[in-house]
């Protein structure tokens, strides 16, 4: 999953930012209203944190404009403006959830879950390939119908492939998949959660191809 976060407060943003990629999820970040729109322009989330009082271009305008053109993620507003009319005027342009700020992280954790749910419920059944199942919705992943202890990356990765099982991934693909921008990401990080994932499904289920880079097994 990759969210994107709309926030001018530098200390706010970086806390949230830790937060969501301990969680696991893929996470950038635009600091200003024209940046989100661009941001916004290239399909790629699934959900985004949007603050209203945005340098540059209100947030309600970000969002009246991305509903318009067709975005459909989730959104969740967080601000400081706690007055009724301008939560119903974020609600009105297209918001799924309001959070007023000061937040708490795990209650946000908890509404982006929630949203994630309803939306890739709608959007994703549950995928299986061969002898594994992974069920977005729910955050799980078995095998043979046994649940795998998988950390949110080997999540992120699996579902990545699972996903499209037929198709090999280079190893940018998959860092941009698992990360947002700015984070580090060493030159044997993908190798390491390839590793780490094999060690837990199988080292079978993930075939490596030379000079290119990875795929699921095929399926009998």
């Amino acid at each position: 999953m990759r969210l994107l976060l709309v926030e001018d407060d530098e200390m706010i943003a970086e806390t949230v930012l830790e937060s969501m990629r301990r969680a696991g999820y893929a996470i950038d970040w635009a600091q200003d209203g024209r940046e989100a729109e661009l941001s916004l322009g290239n399909g790629v989330y699934d959900l985004v944190l949007l603050d209203l009082g945005l340098p540059k271009r209100d947030g309600i305008e970000v969002l009246n404009s991305y509903r318009r053109a067709g975005g459909d993620a989730a959104v969740i507003v967080l601000t400081a403006r706690d007055a009724v009319d301008a939560r119903i005027r974020g609600l009105d342009a297209g918001a799924d959830d309001y959070l007023i700020k000061p937040f708490d992280l795990d209650e946000l954790a908890a509404r982006i879950r929630a949203l994630l749910r309803r939306r890739t419920g709608q959007k994703h059944p549950v995928f299986t390939h061969g002898e594994l199942t992974l069920n977005p919705a729910a955050h799980e992943a078995t095998k043979n119908g046994e649940l795998l202890p998988l950390v949110p990356r080997e999540f992120a990765l699996l579902q990545a492939l699972i996903d499209e099982p037929t198709r090999v991934f280079t190893k940018v693909e998959l860092e941009e998949k698992l990360y947002g921008w700015g984070e580090e990401v060493g030159s044997n990080t993908i190798e390491v959660h390839v590793h780490s994932l094999r060690r837990k499904i199988g080292a079978e289920q993930i075939v490596t191809v030379r000079g290119v880079g990875y795929r699921l097994k095929r399926c009998e």
